[in-house]
């Protein structure tokens, strides 16, 4: 009974695995023993064929990788073949070289010293030519000719041939005789806004180059003529406008900079000094306000010492005249003597007072204006002063002392000012001497001419 309950529940067991296959594979129904066995010994020879399958393959792999092996290793012994072969050529070579080399010496001999000479020269003469005034003439195509000229004498196998030598000696020759000559050609130019446009350069040895005026440099970048970012004083670049218009046989006065061919360091400082503008704009608010004051002071002095100069003009040609005339000071006390000359000497004397104190404040006017000027003057230039150091202390309190270029501004400041109001007091205070003197001498003749007046008097 055991027996026969435990097949149908392995019935029930196989018929559930066969009906969970692939939906594309066809479901067996099993309902009777027999079938099942059936079922089972068909799968068993199945598996059992599936299982020689692999075995069959694996045999043939294990075939093929045997003899790939067996392949390898018969390379491998080929190749060390090959190295040993190789090795011992190498050695071989190896002696070879040393004998060539120990010949080579030999023959070469004294020229050792003499190759290196022209390997360094030619080092040399190509970082010259590199940022030489003359590379827009002559072009950049011998600077390449003698690194590879250093490069070839360098590896030391083979030697530089006579045409090279040659061609060394013409270059260093060339540049030696373009050192002393000036020589005028057109070229192409950068301008300062990075355009390049066609110009007439006129070359001063290798010092310095110029165009229209104005100062160039070499740049070796691009192998051109660049105008200067900025140019010098006035009276450097109108040398340079001469030479560039002079004929030849023609001597002209030109400002050359022997101290380097893209400008070197005597034309850069000149460049960097700033103009007689750019130093009245380093003293900044209060700067400007000394130099207005100052223009001011100087215009109304020059007009003062005029209307003075007019006015004694008038008073001396007055002296020398009997008639009285009221369009001029002296005119107008004379007038007041005559007018009360029949009146007692103490009346009389107080009326020619009073005329010329009445006429003294018309003379001296504004002379108060130019003495102020000239005393404020020196005092804002120390406010200047002042406000410049307090603002290099703050820089130095922000930033320190490494570098000096952020201080600077507060020490031209604290300059500039100084010496803006020194320029503007000394003028002033000269002019107001001069004018307060005329005015002296304007009163000095009307109380000498009202002394007379009061004389005349006394003797009648």
């Amino acid at each position: 009974m055991k027996k026969l309950y435990i097949i149908p529940a392995l019935l029930l067991l196989f018929s559930g695995l066969v009906a969970s296959q692939d939906s594309t594979d066809e479901v067996v129904e099993v309902s009777t023993v027999e079938a099942l066995l059936a079922l089972v010994k068909e799968g068993k020879t199945q598996e059992q064929a599936a299982n020689s399958n692999r075995e069959a393959e694996f045999m043939a792999n294990k075939n093929k990788q045997a003899s790939i092996l067996a392949a390898e290793k018969r390379e491998l012994a080929r190749q060390e073949k090959i190295a040993d072969t190789l090795e011992a050529e190498y050695k071989k070579n190896e002696g070879i070289l040393r004998v060539k080399e120990e010949a080579y010496q030999k023959e070469l001999g004294s020229l050792v010293e003499l190759f290196g000479h022209l390997q360094s020269s030619a080092g040399e003469a190509a970082v010259q030519f590199s940022g030489s005034l003359t590379g827009a003439e002559y072009g950049q195509d011998r600077v390449k000719f003698l690194n590879a000229l250093t490069g070839k004498m360098s590896e030391t196998t083979e030697l530089p041939t006579i045409r090279e030598i040659e061609g060394l000696w013409y270059e260093l020759q060339r540049e030696m005789v373009a050192s002393g000559q000036v020589v005028s050609f057109t070229t192409d130019v950068i301008d300062v806004d990075g355009e390049t446009s066609e110009c007439n350069v006129t070359r001063v040895g290798l010092f310095n180059a110029v165009c229209d005026g104005k100062y160039l440099e070499y740049a070796t970048s691009k192998g051109q003529y660049a105008f200067l970012p900025r140019q010098p004083a006035g009276r450097y670049t109108k040398t340079a406008s001469k030479i560039g218009n002079a004929e030849v046989g023609d001597q002209v006065k030109f400002g050359v900079d022997p101290t380097g061919p893209t400008g070197g360091s005597l034309l850069a400082n000149l460049i960097q000094t700033p103009s007689l503008m750019e130093r009245a704009q380093q003293g900044r608010e209060v700067g400007y306000a000394i130099i207005a004051v100052g223009i001011i002071a100087v215009l109304f002095a020059f007009y003062k010492l005029y209307s003075l100069y007019m006015i004694g003009t008038a008073v001396r040609k007055q002296a020398n005249q009997d008639a009285a005339d009221s369009a001029n000071p002296l005119g107008r006390v004379l007038k007041v003597g005559k007018d009360n000359f029949d009146k007692d000497i103490d009346t009389l004397e107080l009326k020619l007072a009073e005329a010329i104190m009445a006429e003294r404040p018309a003379i001296e006017q504004g002379i108060g204006f130019i003495k102020i000027i000239s005393v404020i003057a020196p005092l804002a230039g120390l406010l200047g002063t002042v406000t410049g150091m307090i603002v290099t202390f703050q820089m130095i309190t922000l930033y320190g002392t490494g570098d000096p270029k952020l201080m600077a501004g507060g020490i031209s400041q604290a300059l500039v000012t100084t010496v803006l109001g020194l320029l503007v007091a000394i003028p002033t205070s000269l002019l107001h001497s001069f004018t307060q003197s005329s005015a002296r001498g304007i009163i000095s003749i009307l109380e000498e001419q009202s002394t007379g007046i009061l004389a005349e008097k006394a003797e009648k």
